[in-house]
């Protein structure tokens, strides 16, 4: 269907009907993406196989690779979801559909304590473990060795994508790409947009946080005591509460500096980097991107007036824009490579 689209994809403009960022979020995660797809001619999970991958140091995350349609890939790219999300995310899914349809071969990586992965890995998930998502794509290489790499993340995914951009090459990675879709770049920002933002983004991910304490506990009794931090109703309260109980950060500032990316930062980066976000997105303030611009690393940077969080629904087919952008940048960045 998004068959490289010319190359030349017009602005993201959906007609009034999709332009609430509400709803635009709401199909993202809860549309029917598979049945969609399905109408296309496509299912993934018989194609598609889980992995547990070793990633060093007794870690282990989880996935699900998907070999491309032909022997010929065009390339693999590393899929990664957003907090409380994961492999099967409507997103993360319709994404990889458009990637195995235009031939690619792609892995949907999941981040501990995502995906029913509680029990295999004794410390909780924070945001900060960017060491074994690079492990987790050494390891996703040797299913497709000699592919050029790509790593396409959303929200909070998006930002481990572009951590990947950062880190990678000191690491032994060479991403061609590195993209975030609606990325988390200032976190601290981020968890006030979610106090003070609508209701309704609040109370899903307390919801979902909650979810995620019980599971925890559940799979290593005894260990976790959770019962204070689901008094605090705040996610910056909250926050700093876990990270003072749970990580190895002395402080709540020194938690997100770890995965705060400034301007400088991105443009400076040793990898090439894109993003896509929106003016409308009621998770990630558009103001924390100011200073941003297409320069140095970052060959493109598209912030538009619709989309709301991860949207990007283009019309009432349920089309991406986003996909198309994603296809797009992944083909002009390998033309340029062998140019």
């Amino acid at each position: 269907m998004y068959d490289d689209r010319a190359l030349t994809i017009e602005p993201f403009q959906p007609p009034w009907s999709l332009r609430s960022p509400g709803l635009q979020s709401l199909l993202a995660t809860k549309g029917p993406t598979r049945r969609i797809w399905r109408s296309r001619g496509l299912v993934l999970d018989p194609l598609s196989r889980d992995h547990i991958l070793d990633c060093g140091n007794g870690v282990r995350l989880t996935g699900c690779h998907t070999p491309a349609p032909t022997a010929r890939a065009r390339g693999l790219v590393v899929l990664i979801h957003g907090w409380e999300g994961g492999h099967y995310s409507n997103y993360l899914y319709s994404l990889a559909c458009a990637l195995h349809r235009a031939g690619y071969a792609t892995f949907r990586l999941n981040l501990r304590d995502h995906a029913d992965s509680h029990a295999l890995n004794e410390d909780m998930f924070h945001s900060a473990r960017i060491a074994e998502v690079l492990d987790a794509i050494h390891a996703v290489q040797r299913f497709e060795p000699a592919r050029p790499l790509s790593v396409v993340g959303f929200s909070l995914g998006g930002n481990f994508a572009l951590r990947v951009g950062l880190h990678g090459p000191a690491a032994g990675l060479e991403p061609r790409l590195c993209m975030g879709i609606s990325p988390v770049v200032v976190p601290g920002n981020t968890l006030i947009a979610l106090d003070q933002g609508p209701a309704v983004y609040h109370r899903y991910f307390r919801r979902k946080w909650h979810q995620t304490m019980g599971k925890k506990a559940t799979a290593w009794p005894g260990r976790y005591d959770f019962s204070q931090l689901r008094q605090l109703k705040s996610f910056t309260a909250i926050t700093r509460a876990f990270v003072e109980a749970h990580t190895e950060f002395a402080t709540l500032e020194d938690y997100l500096s770890a995965y705060t990316l400034t301007p400088e930062l991105l443009m400076a980066s040793p990898t090439p980097l894109a993003i896509i976000t929106a003016h409308d997105d009621s998770v990630i303030p558009i103001a924390d991107f100011e200073g941003l611009r297409e320069a140095g690393s970052m060959v493109s940077f598209q912030a538009t007036a619709h989309g709301g969080h991860c949207g990007f629904i283009e019309n009432w087919k349920l089309d991406s824009w986003a996909e198309a952008q994603v296809l797009r940048l992944l083909t002009l960045h390998a033309d340029a490579r062998q140019a």
